[in-house]
């Protein structure tokens, strides 16, 4: 029987509330403590999900006994808490982006490679059992040689959404916009399936970037951006990321080769075909086909946390066993190395190659 896992909530804006939720539905994991600047928005938190408040990371990770953190603060202070905790041996599980740029996330890696502790990121499209499914048949060769892989996010943003008083939108704290924050989803899900079926790692990207929703000085980001991918099996790739595209559809990862088509809508399947039919793949199509969901097209807080539950049970799994967890450290590095490259390109006008993981640091 796994032990019962002490966890902390490093930030306690809206995602923490996703992380609260989701420890609060596993059945070895339960959350001790929660941290916060703000003395009256911690304790409300730690009120609705348990556990005690503390003002900074330190006091948590020196106090509050926990063997496990989540980090949920705004994505270009990760790096903070993440090394405080790897280098007290506790276990950090970091929400998307690891961190904003690739120095501060290669600190995180090489810290993770000091300690005897596991470094783990969020990727809930990962534990998307249409996503997994689409995996498993890209793993098992049910595409053939793959062509072509696309991650496509045309959602929509209110401006309150980029408030005065909100990280978002800020190249210090969000360190990009629809590509670093919203996309990283689908750009991830969109390298974890091309890899599955033989493409490879991304090697170099071309991309553009633009403010068209929302006024220059409402955002200091990208609001809409355009991306193509060459992999180093050979293949290409597209990516569409957008907060301007009002009113917002479905997420959809698409990947195809000589031998099968897989798209996917977020938790939808809209084409599941395959030149060797199996004896589920009908079956398969009628369980999962389209529906009206468009998860966090237009509200962030419309997602469905279950993704999250599975990402961060796996996790824990993974320090009960041993075992790799499902988004290891080299994993959580590639959408950032790729949404780096892009911003790179954009900014240069020239093809731009993707960092590769620094091993050495591992």
């Amino acid at each position: 029987m796994s032990r019962t896992h002490r966890v902390g909530i490093v930030g306690v804006g809206a995602i923490a509330d996703f992380h609260a939720r989701a420890i609060a539905d596993l059945d070895n994991a339960e959350v001790v403590a929660a941290c916060c600047r703000t003395e009256a928005k911690g304790r409300a938190f730690c009120d609705r999900h348990g556990g005690d408040w503390y003002p900074s990371p330190e006091r948590l990770l020196d106090e509050a006994g926990v063997d496990v953190i989540t980090i949920c603060t705004p994505s270009g202070v990760h790096l903070e808490p993440a090394v405080a905790a790897l280098d007290r041996g506790v276990h950090v599980l970091c929400e998307k982006p690891l961190e904003i740029d690739l120095a501060r996330a290669g600190e995180i890696i090489a810290a993770a490679g000091r300690s005897t502790a596991r470094l783990g990121g969020i990727f809930p499209q990962r534990f998307n059992p249409v996503v997994r499914a689409a995996h498993e048949a890209a793993s098992a060769g049910r595409l053939g040689q793959v062509a072509a892989a696309v991650a496509y996010v045309p959602w929509w943003r209110d401006d309150e959404y980029y408030g005065p008083s909100r990280w978002q939108g800020t190249l210090r704290y969000d360190g990009g916009g629809a590509l670093m924050n919203q996309s990283i989803h689908a750009v991830d899900a969109m390298l974890w399936l091309a890899d599955a079926a033989g493409a490879g790692r991304p090697v170099e990207v071309t991309g553009l970037t633009a403010k068209r929703g929302h006024a220059a000085d409402l955002i200091e980001v990208e609001d809409v951006a355009v991306a193509t991918v060459r992999f180093s099996g050979g293949a290409v790739g597209v990516v569409l990321a957008s907060t301007a595209m009002w009113p917002g559809t479905a997420m959809r990862c698409h990947i195809a080769g000589r031998d099968g088509t897989i798209e996917v809508h977020e938790k939808q399947v809209v084409t599941w075909r395959f030149r060797d039919e199996g004896p589920d793949d009908e079956e398969f199509r009628k369980v999962h086909g389209p529906g009206d969901g468009h998860g966090g097209a237009a509200d962030p807080l419309a997602i469905d946390y279950s993704n999250h539950t599975r990402n961060i049970a796996d996790f824990l799994a993974a320090i009960d066993s041993g075992e790799p967890s499902g988004v290891e450290a080299d994993q959580a590095w590639q959408a950032v190395a790729l949404i780096r490259a892009i911003y790179e390109s954009a900014e240069s006008g020239e093809p731009t190659p993707v960092a590769p993981f620094p091993s050495a640091a591992s």
